[in-house]
């Protein structure tokens, strides 16, 4: 083999393993994330987890982790009743970061086949 091919050849696959990295999700978040989808959405465990694992390696291309994190946490502290949650509910700003979440939820549930429970 030629080494400018060579070279040109080893440059795309480190390209290629960094971009892959890049939106890499530590294993607990993704299996949280798993764990959840699979609580809300009930089926054969086998093909739940994954329909659900699918979903998260949808997410992690969309989105950066600490982009994830945000939404994740406003998404949740929006579920918490009284005055705690109303830190949350109570920030108009938060909304389009929810909206977006949400979103992205819908996305990625359609593409990985996952139907809403009944």
């Amino acid at each position: 083999m030629k080494p400018l091919l060579r070279l040109a050849l080893l440059a795309g696959l480190a390209a290629t393993s960094s971009a892959a990295l890049a939106n890499d999700y530590p294993t607990a978040d993704r299996v949280l994330f798993v764990q959840e989808c699979m609580r809300a959405n009930p089926g054969p465990y086998y093909e739940m987890v994954n329909k659900c694992s699918c979903a998260i390696d949808q997410i992690a291309n969309e989105v950066k982790f600490d982009e994830y994190t945000e939404m994740v946490t406003i998404s949740n502290g929006m579920t918490i009743g009284g005055e705690r949650g109303g830190a949350f509910r109570d920030v108009p700003t938060l909304a389009p970061e929810l909206k977006k979440y949400r979103e992205l939820l819908v996305k990625t549930k359609k593409g990985c086949f996952i139907k809403d429970p009944k």
